[in-house]
């Protein structure tokens, strides 16, 4: 979108440092640069990981709503990131390479790629760059070895900050949290027990698949520490948000922050004085956990629910973003079958209602236009959708308010069909549905463990056809029964005339 394409209501954003909603500025005129913290790819991205990318594409989305470039930067963090999110235990990539007897390397490529096609899959814009820390490696030894000597200290297992060097460690997380230090690796010699590692040692007579020689031994970085490396070389300092997920603004965005500070004390334009305001970024936005019914989701537990299990069980990953994007960003979201069917529903309904419109405007050119020309020029039923919608997204992406107003506009009676589709069009690039090229066929999704086939299924569907024409209905509901004891919906009357019936647990 282009400068003149900002709309009325001024974009408000929670700040997590703050604590309060916001009127958002960029540092640059018209440019809003943005660091997201990526995964660690030593697994497959479990859904509730994925809630956090659907949020980041959300403020991406509304940024481009009101008229911003943005550079969006994603990291892949494929060394230092410990076995506990507290600093403790061993790297997880490492561990991964281990228990599976693969290299490491060849880990980090197959979950990355992993990675991307859910990132596809849910639509999820993909970002300016993807930074990978292995490859920041000499810029993170050059960021600790400016900071080290008024920073940090070194013990036997590595070189570690000294929390308590740079001014409200912590802030971010609303104040010294004493649970959450008890959680960091408790590690004898460490000055407070909030300290952690900017450098972990390889252990004597153990060699590592990942490794760098530095100034403290062989061994490699700590988890904090490649953020704001990437961060700054990709953005510089400081920029404009930072996101994550809310389990982040515990330990590893305070720990971040510290370092920033540190690097800014020793070589920005203030050295000599840590600016207790300064945290590298202006903005720090995190979304709220997803639920199952057994508590947050989590890898260590053992089972989790990952986009492609839901895709194996006949769901289009698009219904997982609606589902996403019915509750606000920071509000937990329940996960159940439940959910997800009635999202899955929901965008059914969606794209039916474009469908038919599409059908309607055949022949008639339309298009999504610039955002002040459809302002101006809307029929007076769908000015105050358009409106009512700027106001929702302005809101600290309140897409909960959103999503009605979408409905509304598929269904408000006695407007020309093309303003309904540009409106429409316009909405769906700040939501992401991809409602203007799904039909409603791409959402008939074969369940991994479906007994037929699709042309099976057409095949029992014409022989029910000739039995019914036969007026043999016996045969008729035989066919029917048969094809729904095997996941089949069978849908008399509707042109589409079945569907499958996603394999959803309790």
């Amino acid at each position: 979108m282009s400068d003149d394409q900002h709309i009325a209501a001024p974009l408000r954003l929670f700040n997590s440092l703050t604590r309060t909603i916001e009127p958002f500025a960029p540092i640059e005129e018209r440019h809003a640069r943005v660091y997201s913290c990526g995964p660690t790819v030593y697994n497959y991205a479990h859904i509730g990981n994925l809630r956090a990318y659907v949020f980041t594409d959300t403020l991406r989305r509304a940024l481009l709503w009101k008229g911003l470039a943005v550079t969006h930067i994603i990291n892949i963090t494929d060394v230092g990131h410990l076995t506990s999110d507290a600093d403790a235990g061993d790297d997880k990539m490492e561990a991964a390479a281990r228990a599976s007897a693969q290299s490491i390397w060849d880990i980090a490529a197959h979950y990355t790629q992993a990675f991307k096609s859910n990132i596809a899959d849910l639509n999820i814009l993909a970002p300016s760059e993807w930074t990978v820390a292995t490859d920041y490696v000499p810029q993170m030894i050059a960021f600790a070895e400016k900071i080290a000597p008024a920073h940090c200290y070194e013990l036997d297992s590595g070189l570690y900050f000294d929390s308590m060097s740079v001014p409200d460690y912590g802030a971010l997380a609303g104040g010294r949290d004493d649970a959450a230090h008890a959680r960091i690796d408790p590690v004898a010699g460490k000055r407070n027990p909030s300290d952690f590692a900017i450098w972990r040692k390889s252990p004597p007579g153990e060699q590592r698949q990942m490794e760098w020689d530095s100034p403290w031994g062989k061994g490699a970085p700590g988890w904090h520490l490649e953020c704001s490396v990437m961060s700054q070389a990709r953005l510089g300092q400081p920029f404009d948000i930072h996101t994550g997920g809310i389990d982040h603004r515990e330990i590893h965005h305070p720990n971040e922050i510290a370092q920033n500070q540190a690097f800014h004390a020793c070589c920005g334009p203030d050295v000599g004085a840590a600016e207790a305001g300064f945290t590298g970024a202006r903005w720090w936005m995190h979304n709220n956990f997803l639920v199952d019914r057994q508590g947050k989701m989590s890898k260590s537990k053992g089972g989790f629910t990952t986009l492609f299990s839901l895709i194996d069980a006949g769901v289009h990953p698009l219904a997982y973003r609606l589902l996403c994007l019915g509750a606000h960003y920071r509000s937990e979201l329940e996960f159940s079958a439940d959910n997800l069917a009635a999202a899955l529903t929901r965008l059914k309904r969606l794209v039916m209602g474009v469908e038919g419109l599409k059908a309607r405007a055949e022949g008639i050119t339309w298009q999504s236009p610039r955002l002040d020309y459809l302002r101006a020029n809307l029929h007076p039923k769908l000015a105050p959708l358009l409106e009512q919608f700027d106001a929702a997204i302005a809101d600290d992406l309140m897409t909960p308010r959103a999503l009605p107003l979408l409905e509304e506009a598929i269904g408000v009676k006695k407007v020309p069909v093309d303003e309904k589709l540009c409106l429409i069009a316009a909405f769906d690039q700040a939501l992401g549905l991809n409602l203007l090229t799904l039909a409603r066929a791409d959402l008939r999704v074969r369940p991994k463990d479906a007994a037929i086939t699709a042309e099976q299924v057409e095949a029992d569907l014409e022989r029910r056809t000739a039995a019914r024409a036969d007026k043999d209905f016996a045969l008729s509901d035989e066919i029917r029964d048969g094809l729904i004891a095997r996941g089949i919906e069978v849908m008399d009357g509707d042109p589409l005339r079945w569907d499958w019936r996603p394999a959803l647990g309790s």
